[in-house]
């Protein structure tokens, strides 16, 4: 707590009442607001939660002015040259990165909890042929509940431990069930002599009729795009993962419940909802066509993918996934004709002064997008591979959250716009 103070007064009354500066270690203070209600009958209204905080926390930072993110301390540029994704893992889970000792004990901990019980493949086997796999992950992510009764003690850390780990290890083995249930293949055990992104693209896109070897170029973009994808602080599914964690609920359940969140368009689908737009320009020569209806409010032309609601600069993450895009497109040697469209708006963008001066700079889901596209990932699967990638972010707010002793369960409150109070007629008179 800082000892600085902000203070309301109610304009009635004339009641005043002192607001407690709650300082971090960088960005603005928090306004502690517990005691407004009580002074002044009066809630503090934020449809949203724009400018409300709803926690401290330690794992990540954001400053969106200046294009800033850090995970525990560490820019994230930092982070994607130097470190894997189980190295950054590590890091949001514990607080500090690993020495040698340390990096090989969790790595070996991650790889021998790959595999899923069988008897979760009956519960595949329960989906439709066609259904979304981020469906398929609510669900069986929800289901893993029902599988270990034993270490599911919230207050215990080693339990709380050993659930980080599990999740951190099956999602991804989840997420290849849930592509190949879709296209009907036969599942794919994971292969713990492989890095946690190779595995994941083998368990995916390979077959038991014939030998498969992972591109490391591939799997080095995946790792990269993971980095970037781990955490983003308390965004909608993260605090949604918090507010069902705060019940006391099963982790496994609250995990399930961000999953769901980030399934929206507007959070983990805007990747998605870029592809989709290039399907809708469908051709490279329209495409400054279509930026000029962009730039005409009368027209109700939305260009995906491009600026951010945190970052009113640039989004840091864009300036590393725009170098890996080009490297991937080119060592694969990509043809695809909806690539080039994407390139194409990446370079009006870049260089037309409306989206200069607006700051409209292409950000990470433009790029993803594009890179998933030229590894082979369907657009379905594009939502699955963001919830692998910040399964690791929400996870370590759970545990953060639960380990706090001064947790309380989430209750948000309202303003009430209902019918005033009124009493009910007998059924003849109404």
């Amino acid at each position: 707590m800082s000892s600085a103070t902000y203070s309301l007064v109610n304009n009635e009354t004339g009641e005043k009442i002192d607001l407690p500066a709650v300082k971090g270690t960088l960005g603005p203070v928090g306004l502690d607001v517990g005691k407004v209600y009580d002074k002044l009958g009066a809630f503090t209204y934020d449809p949203g939660f724009t400018s409300t905080c709803s926690t401290q926390s330690a794992i990540t930072f954001i400053d969106g002015d200046e294009g800033i993110l850090l995970y525990r301390g560490y820019p994230v540029a930092q982070l994607a040259e130097h470190c894997n994704f189980i190295e950054v893992a590590y890091l949001i889970l514990n607080g500090e990165l690993p020495n040698k000792t340390e990096f090989a004990d969790f790595d070996a901990s991650i790889r021998k909890h790959t595999m899923i019980n069988e008897s979760l493949k009956n519960l595949f086997s329960g989906f439709n042929y066609d259904a979304h796999p981020m469906a398929m992950l609510t669900g069986v992510v929800g289901s893993l509940s029902a599988f270990y009764h034993d270490t599911t003690n919230n207050k215990d850390p080693r339990h709380r431990e050993i659930f980080a780990h599990r999740m951190i290890a099956k999602i991804p083995t989840i997420a290849a069930a849930a592509y190949k249930r879709y296209f009907g293949q036969p599942f794919m055990y994971p292969q713990n002599n492989l890095d946690y992104c190779s595995n994941l693209l083998h368990m995916m896109f390979a077959v038991p009729a014939e030998p498969y070897v992972v591109n490391p170029v591939a799997a080095k973009a995946l790792d990269i795009l993971f980095i970037l994808h781990a955490d983003h602080e308390q965004n909608a599914s993260t605090s949604t993962v918090r507010m069902a964690g705060s019940t006391g609920t099963n982790p496994y359940a609250a995990i399930a419940s961000g999953i769901a969140a980030l399934w929206g368009p507007s959070h983990g689908g805007a990747n998605e909802a870029v592809l989709k737009m290039l399907e809708e320009i469908g051709d490279v020569k329209k495409v400054q066509g279509f930026m000029d209806k962009v730039k005409d409010k009368n027209s109700g032309v939305r260009l995906m993918g491009f600026g951010h609601r945190v970052y009113k600069n640039f989004d840091p993450r864009a300036t590393i996934i725009r170098e890996q895009c080009h490297k991937v497109l080119k060592a694969l040697n990509v043809s695809d004709p909806q690539l080039e469209l994407a390139m194409k708006l990446e370079e009006i963008a870049l260089s037309d002064d409306y989206f200069k001066q607006r700051k409209l700079y292409p950000n990470v889901d433009f790029y993803s997008g594009i890179i998933y596209k030229a590894l082979g990932i369907p657009v379905n699967m594009f939502t699955p591979m963001f919830a692998v990638a910040r399964t690791v972010g929400w996870v370590a707010h759970w545990i953060e959250m639960i380990s706090d002793p001064g947790m309380r369960i989430a209750r948000p409150r309202q303003v009430y716009t209902g019918a005033a109070t009124r009493d009910v007629s007998a059924m003849a008179k109404r």
